[in-house]
């Protein structure tokens, strides 16, 4: 049963220790959500400069 915090694994408290695939995954995927975030402020000053 998760406690609601996301992680799934039942257990409120981050894992201390990331393997480097693990640190290299969470930033790529942090990457993309900025890009996308990037790319949603660029379509609304498009929509704005109209």
């Amino acid at each position: 049963m998760s406690c609601g915090c996301g992680s799934g694994s039942g257990s409120c408290a981050p894992r201390q220790y990331l393997t480097k695939e693990e640190k290299l995954g969470m930033l790529k995927e942090y990457k993309q959500e900025l890009e996308q975030e990037l790319q949603g402020i660029k379509e609304k000053m498009e929509e704005l400069s109209k």
